[in-house]
């Protein structure tokens, strides 16, 4: 489980559910969270303050980190805080994959609906990049945040980078004694218009059953329960309607798939769901 936390902060309003919620989970698994804050070396922040030098963007990276400490205090979690020069995205994946953190914990602040997308985003970029799980979480919304979960979704095409998120999201599964819903949704619309020529209605299903029962399979070795889910539609969407009507705590999802490269794609599944999902969601790269 998510003994070592990484929490990049900034300050930004609504960052606090996160902070908690970060804060809960090295409550259950006995672990610390690490603050970083990075002082974006892009921005001119040099001053001159009675005859001193001072980088006002890492004065304020330390009242930062210090005041998300306070939090991490009040919770009896354990904690530690560095500030940072450098770029955000590149800085935070080095950073991840330096030290070797379980998971990196960020806040997203997606809108309803894509039609304003959340493209140059820190924690979109950190996503496409970082090695490590990324769990994003979206602020504003009206679910709580909550850990343990209880119910976790799995979306998958059979793909590897579906089937190794899928082990991730076992492995979350066995530690909280959750269960996991698994996930395959049919998409006739990627085909093309002549799908039903090229592609039989019946292959389609077969093979999201195959995607399901080989997740159902793993999970029930290990003894988590499963609940299997095959859908017809958009599966950006099946996976919203998976969450709202089994009142699941999170996702556990791949950042690539069948149609995607070695990169999350504008526009993909995984980053829609990143985008709109009311609960947090956990992305595996597979690397």
């Amino acid at each position: 489980m998510y003994e070592r936390i990484l929490l990049p902060v900034d300050g930004s309003t609504g960052a606090n559910e996160v902070l908690y919620h970060a804060g809960e989970i090295a409550q259950w698994t006995g672990g610390s969270v690490q603050l970083l804050f990075v002082a974006d070396t892009a921005r001119d922040s040099v001053t001159v303050v009675e005859n001193d030098v001072v980088d006002a963007l890492e004065q304020e990276g330390s009242e930062i980190v210090d005041e998300a400490g306070e939090v991490l205090d009040s919770l009896g979690v354990e904690y530690s805080t560095d500030v940072v020069q450098g770029d955000p995205v590149p800085t935070i994946v080095e950073y991840a994959d330096r030290y070797d953190y379980d998971v990196v914990v960020m806040p997203t602040r997606g809108r309803q609906g894509l039609s304003r997308q959340l493209l140059g985003s820190v924690t979109e970029k950190v996503v496409r990049l970082c090695e490590q799980p990324v769990l994003t979480a979206r602020t504003g919304t009206d679910r709580a945040l909550a850990f343990p979960y209880e119910r976790i979704v799995v979306p998958t095409d059979g793909s590897p980078a579906a089937s190794h998120a899928a082990e991730h999201a076992i492995d979350v599964a066995a530690a909280l004694d959750a269960t996991i819903h698994v996930l395959s949704a049919v998409d006739d619309s990627l085909l093309g218009f002549d799908v039903r020529s090229a592609v039989s209605e019946a292959e389609g299903e077969k093979a999201a059953n195959e995607a399901v029962e080989n997740v159902a399979s793993s999970a029930e070795s290990r003894d988590v329960d499963v609940v299997r889910h095959i859908e017809r539609g958009s599966p950006h969407e099946m996976i919203l309607d998976c969450v709202a009507e089994n009142e699941a705590d999170a996702v556990v999802m791949g950042t690539t798939g069948k149609r995607a490269v070695d990169r999350i794609l504008l526009g993909s599944v995984a980053e829609k769901t990143i985008r709109t999902s009311p609960v947090p969601v956990v992305s595996v790269r597979n690397v």
